[in-house]
């Protein structure tokens, strides 16, 4: 099995791929997508098109992307949509369906805490994949933390074999 996760963001979006065989995942790929300054439509294309390349590379069984979450600031929240619309849109374009979670939940299956900061899940992450945590960005471990999360929770909540 073959999951992508993805941590959206209109600046830094995080992505990482990982395969289970057997009882052993495996890291394929993580980094951290950055639409750079610009018109919106540009940026937002940008996300679009580098998401649905890695859809087209890895072809993943499933797609995990992180909730919406409420931001103090509506006008982030507004941008932080339309970045997760290009992404929901991207992430299925090549028919994988995709699932959504909230950070917390998120965090709860890496970490063990709801209330983990983002560096005691990059740590997390990087025991679970056998990464050097310090050589993965943020926005990617918390890509990498939805892709497990999502690999988690297909297994054991809606059947799909691992």
């Amino acid at each position: 099995m073959k999951v992508l996760g993805i941590d959206p963001g209109l600046t830094a979006t995080g992505i990482g791929v990982i395969e289970r065989s057997g009882n052993k995942i495996t890291p394929l790929q993580w980094g951290v997508i950055r639409s750079g300054k610009g018109e919106l439509a540009d940026r937002l294309q940008k996300i679009y098109h580098a998401v649905v390349e890695i859809t087209s590379t890895h072809r993943p069984d499933l797609v995990g992307v992180e909730d919406i979450f409420t931001a103090r600031n509506p006008r982030s929240a507004l941008l932080l949509g339309h970045a997760r619309g290009v992404i929901l849109i991207a992430g299925s374009a090549g028919g994988s369906p995709v699932m959504e979670y909230p950070a917390r939940s998120v965090k709860l299956s890496v970490a063990g805490r709801g209330s983990a900061t983002k560096e005691q899940v990059r740590f997390m992450v990087g025991k679970l994949l056998s990464i050097d945590s310090s050589k993965i960005a943020l926005d990617a471990s918390d890509a990498l933390a939805i892709a497990l999360c999502t690999m988690m929770r297909s297994t054991t909540s809606t059947g799909i074999p691992g």
